[in-house]
């Protein structure tokens, strides 16, 4: 009993021992199969636990490499930039510091100008690129696109560039005619011609700042303030009003039609001052003896009504290149014919805002030596104000209604009903 117990215990022991030496072995064998060798590595890497999650995450786009070079991650972003090609990364400066920062752990940063693929204008693409470790074998890069704001800031220096140069013409010709004012003062008749050109200055000075105001209030996003229902009758008054004097020199004829009794839901200040800017554009750039024409209709839209005021002229027209700059800040088309007009180069960059403020568009229509049509599109009273009623979270470009094709010239729909021209004294 002794001998078949010793045998039976031990018989158990190794089966016991047998199980396991039998586990360890499959441990074993398991932990090798997931430990990562270099080829694994290449054909299926893993990222560190929440790397993913907050790649998916990031505004920049993303790049991550493994240590042979060969993209495991890369966000969308990254695709529409042009940084990655066939599984690879297509910028060579990148991937060198991708490299350098695999070697030696550091982290690096450099700011870079890539041309833009698919655009044969040469373009630049700016960029900053950052280049981190992401564990033992991953390099992480993050690419910011600075494009957009170099622009704006090229945009904020030359607007500065414009101003002081704007606003020193006429306090130095302010200075200048002072003094003349001085060394003439046994001249009356000199004096008189030198205040007068004083006088002129000092409007010119007063309308610039005046203008740099009404474009400082439209051009901040802020909420329009006292909107109202506004009649486009009324409009059209007040900017033909504001030219009359100028239409009248000039023997400019003057024709207004189109359908009455429209409405437009906003500011009545700023939509008085969008559309007499067109007014006076159209007449000031007009030649003698020639028409200026203002009409406005209602047209169907999927947000609502929208509101369509035209500003016909038969002047000078603008080139193709110059329509693309038009609504810029201080850009001019005929800055000698600004100068005598006295045109500070605002006022088209102030009816682009407000027509933005007020969930619409102004587009324009030109042809060199056939004359221009401006054209207004803004929501109808009552679609925008039941558009704000139902709903109030809208934000305005959601909202804003899909435009319409733009009048081509004085005999589009929109002029079908134009009154009798009206010729200012």
């Amino acid at each position: 009993m002794d001998v078949n117990a010793a045998v039976a215990a031990a018989a158990a022991i190794a089966g016991v021992l047998t199980g396991v030496i039998a586990m360890l072995a499959f441990r074993w064998s398991e932990r090798d199969l997931k430990r990562p060798t270099r080829t694994s590595l290449h054909t299926d890497p893993v990222l560190p636990p929440g790397v993913d999650t907050v790649l998916s995450v990031l505004r920049s786009s993303a790049v991550v490499l493994d240590e042979g070079d060969a993209v495991v991650k890369a966000s969308s972003a990254a695709y529409a930039l042009g940084l990655v090609r066939g599984g690879k990364l297509s910028v060579e400066p990148m991937l060198q510091m991708a490299r350098d920062t695999r070697r030696d752990g550091e982290i690096r940063q450099v700011e870079l100008d890539l041309p833009r693929r698919g655009t044969g204008r040469g373009e630049a693409l700016a960029v900053s690129a950052r280049v981190a470790p992401l564990g033992s074998r991953l390099v992480l890069l993050l690419v910011e696109d600075l494009t957009e704001a170099r622009r704006i800031e090229a945009v904020r220096r030359d607007f500065v560039a414009n101003v002081s140069h704007e606003l020193k013409t006429p306090v130095g010709a302010l200075s200048l005619l002072s003094e003349a004012v001085m060394d003439a003062s046994d001249d009356p008749e000199a004096v008189e011609r030198f205040a007068g050109r004083m006088q002129i200055e000092a409007t010119r000075l007063t309308n610039l700042v005046q203008e740099l105001i009404d474009l400082s209030r439209v051009q901040n996003d802020d909420p329009l303030e006292d909107a109202e229902p506004v009649r486009v009758d009324e409009l059209v008054a007040e900017a033909m009003d504001r030219c009359r004097h100028a239409a009248g020199t000039k023997q400019i004829t003057m024709a207004v039609g189109g359908t009455a009794d429209l409405s437009i839901w906003g500011n009545r200040g700023q939509l008085a001052a969008a559309l007499g800017n067109l007014v006076e554009n159209a007449v000031n750039y007009s030649p003698a003896r020639t028409r200026v024409g203002i009409a406005a209709r209602r047209v169907s839209a999927p947000g609502g009504d929208l509101i369509e005021i035209a500003v016909t002229d038969q002047g000078i027209g603008i080139s193709d290149k110059d329509k693309e700059r038009i609504f810029e800040r201080f850009y001019r088309v005929d800055p000698a014919r600004s100068r005598a007009t006295g045109g500070t180069g605002l006022g088209l960059a102030i009816v682009k805002h407000v027509a933005a403020s007020h969930g619409g568009e102004v587009t324009v229509w030109s042809s060199e030596g056939q004359g221009s049509t401006f054209t207004l599109r803004l929501p109808e009273a009552g679609a925008a104000r039941d558009r704000a009623q139902q709903h109030p979270d809208l934000d305005d470009e959601a909202g804003q209604p899909a435009p319409t094709d733009p009048p081509n010239s004085p005999d589009s729909p929109a002029y079908e009903t134009l009154s009798a021209p009206e010729v200012l004294p």
